[in-house]
């Protein structure tokens, strides 16, 4: 696994740290953690850039219909026997 190492001020330092600490962490974790939801996050903001610019075509969003179809039978009372018989 690589290693990355940067700068931060002693505030940040101790603030990471102190997190690490709350959270039963170690500081290594804290920061690869932090990384990786900022790398998801900043993902996330490119995907939706990529959907505004070339939005799905007519055949890629005809299965965003089957969503809606619910299910095809009523199962909402399944666990009714299952309670009853204990």
């Amino acid at each position: 696994m690589p290693m990355l190492t940067f700068r931060v001020s002693a505030e940040e330092a101790a603030a990471a740290q102190e997190w690490a600490g709350r959270l039963g962490l170690d500081r290594s974790e804290l920061l690869r953690t932090a990384l990786r939801r900022h790398l998801d996050r900043l993902r996330s903001e490119h995907d939706a850039v990529a959907w505004t610019r070339q939005p799905l075509t007519a055949e890629e969003a005809a299965l965003a219909d089957v969503g809606d179809w619910g299910p095809a039978e009523e199962w909402s009372d399944w666990d009714q026997g299952v309670h009853a018989a204990r």
